[in-house]
């Protein structure tokens, strides 16, 4: 049963009332719970009827017919793939480089391979940290595949302790540059609002007023495009005070100001008429990691690194500038 395929689970009574994941593992017995868990969160678990199954932990009826769709084994370590990479500083312990955006930071489920950590394997060889496992080695944070901007990889298990450890303090300096639609209010502020999963939508995030993880975001607005009371879109730092996934894209969206081109929690289109075509159909979202600030784990030196936006998000700004 553990072959790759597809596979059909029809339950009887005496598994009603049961966990999903439970059931499924008992039904296929060659596979972990764990494993069925991980199926159902991949979205490869469905009702006979096509509805798409997410929650590991929803309740069996009796008679419900589920489909189980397994892939084709990955390779248990990542391959090395050689790409040119923008290294900004390297040394025995660390190195920091500049991501571009499209690049996917480690493999995952429909990114099997050409990703950040395996061109890392082919630059560093084996010498990345461990820690991280067989399918992260060496990445202590991530950034989402199109976002650009300063990453930070541990070259050994010291160095990547250490630096978990930054990471889980925040005792370290991140600053965000976003392109968002319209503008903050005020020209610079703290959003301080908890971050936890979305209620119905699984696969995103969002502002949670009973539940979710302390979450707090320093902005400042650094140019207004358009009418200044009435902006078509504004350029934002944002400083991170803590490290919630996708903060700074929760965070702003929740103040009113979506990051241009964000496909889950932007808006796809706009009807201002002083907004160019370029604005409305950016590709990717405008969100580029400008800024990385830490102390070295071994040397203690402090370590600055800023990076300039991409190119395609300089086109964009130089666009707006002749918005009126």
């Amino acid at each position: 049963m553990s072959d790759a395929g597809r596979h059909f689970v029809t339950f009887d009574q005496s598994a009603s009332g049961e966990r999903l994941d439970r059931a499924l593992a008992a039904a296929l017995p060659s596979l972990t719970r764990s494993r069925v868990k991980a199926l159902i969160e991949s979205r490869r678990v469905a009702l006979a009827d096509g509805r798409t199954i997410e929650e590991p932990s929803r309740k069996v009826k009796t008679g419900e017919r589920f489909v189980v769709d397994i892939p084709e084994p990955e390779p248990a370590e990542p391959l090395a793939q050689a790409r040119d990479l923008d290294i900004l500083h390297e040394d025995s312990d660390l190195l920091v480089l500049d991501k571009p955006a499209g690049l996917v930071v480690h493999p995952a489920p429909g990114n099997p391979d050409h990703t950040l950590v395996n061109a890392l394997l082919a630059h560093c060889g084996k010498s990345l940290s461990g820690i991280g496992g067989v399918r992260r080695p060496g990445i202590v944070h991530r950034l989402d595949k199109d976002t650009s901007g300063v990453m930070v990889v541990a070259k050994n298990d010291f160095t990547h302790q250490a630096l978990s450890k930054l990471f889980a303090a925040h005792d370290l300096t991140r600053i965000y540059q976003a392109l968002v639609w319209g503008g903050p209010k005020l020209p610079k502020g703290t959003i301080d609002a908890a971050i936890g999963r979305h209620p119905v939508d699984r696969k995103r995030m969002a502002v949670r007023k009973t539940s979710g993880r302390q979450a707090v975001t320093q902005y400042w607005v650094e140019r207004r495009f358009g009418p200044p009371l009435a902006p078509v879109a504004s350029l934002v730092a944002a400083k991170l005070e803590t490290g919630r996934t996708h903060q700074v894209r929760v965070h702003l969206a929740h103040l009113g100001c979506p990051v241009v081109g964000d496909p889950v929690y932007g808006r796809k289109s706009r009807s201002n008429a002083a907004a160019p075509e370029s604005l409305k159909t950016f590709g990717r979202q405008a969100l580029h990691a400008a800024v990385l600030e830490f102390r070295h784990p071994r040397t203690k030196r402090e370590m600055h690194f800023a990076t300039e936006l991409p190119q395609d998000f300089k086109r964009l700004v130089s666009e707006l500038n002749d918005v009126k």
